[in-house]
């Protein structure tokens, strides 16, 4: 034991040093606080029905009415039992407190990559610190993209696990990669496993190159066979995750159109899903906020702006007589009104940037100069494509290839979160020249005149934007002329004022990038000095690398504080009780009717998940909705309310504002069409567009509107009129919904549930029998003759079935770690 503690102390005081930051920087946690993130708050309002069941039933089930008339809760809240990964990442996430489990994460698996390296562990500590704390990351914190943050810090433990396999380590290579793969893909975040498995193709074609010059393509056969397996084997322990996604996903709006009416009418549905998934686009200048952090203004925001000392404060205060309410109101507006922020780059807005350390970019730009490893290829290469790809819109010639030609490619949106992998890629180059230095095997006098080099560049570049920033950069947006126009106009034409406060905010933009490009070029400079002491043996190893990490994580600390900070946490009982209902709320929700959904007209419906934590809302917010949902959204609501669809959807409560003094004010929607009816008349449409235009004025109690394709589901000479039919909702749950009905002759009824046939089946007296779509987005079936009981059961196969293989992945790949450690164990004792 004590051998085994003298061997790893080194190890061990750097976890603890990770332990000691963590802490630090996210202090509050000490008083019982978390942090205020957004999307996590949204989050507990779309889980809100899934929770109360799971409460009550000890299962949550599997689907939810609460937002959008009813979705797969897949990608809001699952329980994967029998997924091992399951209870690693609830380990990671639940030991300690938000967010300390997820840095703590990133440091550690990036410090491993380092070791298996062979990095000096200091050199990996630093290494591990710049990955950590990449801006970035702490955008996706403090934002609450949690998943997302889980899923980047399993990046750099799955690429040991490939160098160690590589190594010919193949039980534990193997076995660490199956683990931490089972993990990436458990944090259900599929976008930035892609992108990390596109790097991995990059990596293995390198290796294939090399292991072919080098004549040893046998035993890199058996590498990737031991790292296929892996892969097989991460892919078991998530099958039912992988299954149900996948299922899904073809059924979102990422999936396939079903209407061809707007391409006809001048829209074309590929251009728009480009618009889609390229919205959030790098622009091509802020690439340059990697080396200076707040080029491009940081984050959409006035914080600058309302300071005393701004330019912009000064103009304005002109114009409001310097009363500070005034002034800063007047800011506001102008930020809301014409976006008039200090964030000036291309993106519709942004939380923050890729800021990934003005040392680490110079020791970079230093790799590529001394770096002989083939590991530098494969670093250089994926930088490059990766830039350029998430330049999105803005570099169309690659982007569109992929999109249109790349598998899965054109499923993800806000393609710049590509850059997460050169944040890793930037601190792993930078510490192999570290290491090269370390290793000694290269004159003195070159690498001082590349060290010089690389400092030149990256500190140049710097101490330029700091004297001359507009040399380079305009600080100005695409439509500064017609904000300036604008800006006359609401100042009764004085257009000389305009200009004034136009030009106030550029010089704001020009003073905050001119501090931080002075900042980076301190930084490169303190880092130049430390490696040139090391070179030149005027600071011995230790000292020199420990206080390069100190400066490193100083460099990293300072900026992120000003995107997640102390302010960014409350009290738990703060965000539990974040959205308070209101008198209107509290009416509705004393409405024993256990199924019916509400129309809130006082949020942005289709964009605002806060009404999803009071009622079944026909709108609320997901980025992963069924397509054909909102192809509806898109026809029936964008330009007005279709009010015969609002009563197919059985929505009973339609919520409005009173523009006068603000009140909120509840409406009973009388013609809701209810749970479930009986139609006396079927129309059949030939097509998505022909049903589309059908709903758009119609009787929904009276016909449905049917697909020609279900016809032969309907036998209309056994159909009656449906004259005395009775069908009542008798129990509900949102997975299972009961009925019964009378009726004297066979009859047409329709369900107000979203129809979804990946899981959903309906049984008559307990016999499985079909049903069919209506009215575009409804359920329908014909119902024989008689007294009967009809239910409906949400049983997907792709889950329950993919948890049985779920477990026997799991089970395999906890035997292969124990093998695999009990193994090396016993080689190191026979050694």
């Amino acid at each position: 034991m004590n051998n085994w503690l003298k061997a790893n102390g080194i190890h061990l005081a750097i976890f603890g040093f990770f332990v000691i930051i963590c802490f630090v920087y996210f202090s509050p946690v000490f008083q019982g606080k978390i942090p205020f993130q957004s999307d996590v708050v949204a989050a507990k309002a779309m889980q809100k029905e899934i929770m109360e069941y799971k409460d009550k039933d000890g299962k949550a089930p599997l689907w939810t009415n609460q937002m959008f008339g009813g979705m797969p809760a897949y990608q809001i809240w699952t329980q994967y039992a029998y997924n091992g990964a399951t209870y690693g990442i609830r380990f990671i996430t639940s030991t300690l407190p938000s967010p300390v489990g997820t840095v703590l994460l990133l440091l550690t698996g990036a410090y491993f990559l380092f070791i298996v390296l062979r990095a000096n562990p200091w050199l990996a500590a630093a290494g591990a610190i710049a990955f950590a704390f990449t801006l970035y990351n702490f955008v996706l914190i403090g934002a609450g993209h949690n998943n997302k943050a889980l899923a980047i810090g399993f990046f750099a433990p799955i690429i040991a696990g490939f160098i160690l396999t590589l190594r010919g380590r193949y039980l534990v290579g193997g076995s660490l990669t199956a683990l931490f793969l089972a993990l990436l893909i458990r944090a259900n975040h599929i976008q930035m496993a892609y992108y990390l498995f596109l790097s991995v193709l990059i990596f293995m074609g390198i290796e294939i190159y090399q292991a072919y010059k080098a004549k040893t393509l046998p035993a890199l056969g058996k590498a990737i066979g031991v790292l296929a397996g892996a892969l097989l084997l991460a892919v078991m322990v998530n099958a039912s995750v992988l299954w149900t996604t996948a299922e899904y996903a073809g059924e979102t709006n990422r999936g396939k159109p079903n209407l061809t009416a707007p391409a006809a009418a001048g829209s074309d549905n590929n251009a728009k899903a480009k618009e889609y998934a390229f919205g959030w686009s790098q622009g091509i200048g802020e690439s340059f906020t990697f080396l200076i952090p707040d080029l491009y203004g940081g984050a959409t925001s006035i914080n600058e702006l309302v300071k005393p000392e701004s330019h912009m404060y000064k103009a304005i205060s002109e114009v409001t007589g310097g009363d500070p309410n005034q002034t800063t109101q007047a800011i506001q507006q102008l930020a809301q009104s014409l976006n008039m922020q200090q964030y000036w780059g291309e993106k519709p807005g942004t939380s923050g940037g890729y800021y990934f350390g003005a040392i680490m970019c110079f020791l970079f730009v230093f790799g590529l100069f001394i770096v002989r490893s083939h590991l530098k290829w494969w670093i250089l290469a994926t930088t490059i494509l990766f830039i350029l790809l998430s330049f999105g819109k803005n570099f169309p010639v690659l982007s569109n290839l992929f999109f249109d030609y790349f598998p899965l490619y054109n499923k993800f949106r806000a393609v710049e979160s590509i850059l997460a992998i050169v944040g890793l890629m930037v601190p792993l180059l930078a510490i192999l020249a570290l290491k090269e230095v370390q290793d000694g095997m290269m004159d003195q006098k070159v690498l001082i005149k590349k060290l010089q080099w690389s400092a030149g560049i990256t500190g140049g570049f710097a101490l330029i934007v700091a004297i001359a920033p507009t040399l380079f950069f305009s600080f100005t947006t695409e439509n500064h002329q017609q904000v300036v126009q604008a800006l006359t106009q609401s100042l009764q034409n004085n257009a000389a004022l305009a200009h004034k406060i136009a030009n106030a905010l550029i010089e704001d933009r020009i003073s905050i990038a001119r501090a931080d490009a002075l900042r980076s070029f301190i930084f490169i400079a303190i880092g130049f000095a430390l490696i040139w002491a090391f070179i030149t043996k005027k600071m011995n190893m230790q000292l020199a690398f420990g206080l390069l990490t100190l400066a490193v994580l100083i460099d990293m600390w300072q900026v992120d504080r000003r995107y997640l900070n102390n302010s960014n946490f409350s009290s738990k009982s703060d965000l539990a009780n974040h959205y308070q209902p209101r008198d209107v709320d509290t009416f509705i929700i004393a409405d024993k009717d256990p199924d019916f959904r509400v129309l809130d007209l006082t949020i942005s419906t289709f964009s605002d998940a806060s009404a999803s934590a009071f009622h079944k809302t026909i709108g609320g917010y997901h980025a992963a909705k069924l397509k054909r949902y909102q192809e509806l959204i898109d026809h029936q609501f964008s330009k007005s309310i279709n009010q015969d669809v609002l009563d197919m959807l059985n929505t009973k409560y339609i919520i409005t504002q009173d523009q006068q003094n603000g009140s909120y004010k509840m409406q009973r929607n009388a013609t809701a069409a209810g749970h479930a009816w009986i139609v006396p008349h079927v129309q059949f449409a030939k097509d998505a567009d022909e049903e589309m235009k059908a709903i758009s004025s119609f009787d929904p109690k009276q016909e449905a509107i049917v697909d020609v394709k279900y016809k032969g589901m309907i036998d209309e000479k056994r159909l009656g009129p449906g004259t005395g039919a009775l069908i009542n909702l008798e129990s509900y749950n949102p997975d299972h919904l009961v009925y019964t009905y009378s009726a004297p002759t066979d009859v047409v009824a329709v369900f107000s549930e979203i129809y979804y046939d990946k899981g959903w089946n309906m049984y008559v007296d307990g016999v499985k029998k079909p049903y069919f779509r209506a009215d575009y987005v409804l359920r329908a079936a014909q119902l024989e003759a008689g007294n009967h009981k009809v239910e409906f059961k949400f049983e997907p196969v792709s889950y329950y079935t993919g948890e049985w293989i779920s477990l026997i992945g799991s089970i395999l790949l906890v035997a292969g770690l124990g093998f695999a450690f009990y193994t090396e164990n016993k080689k190191k004792k026979a050694a």
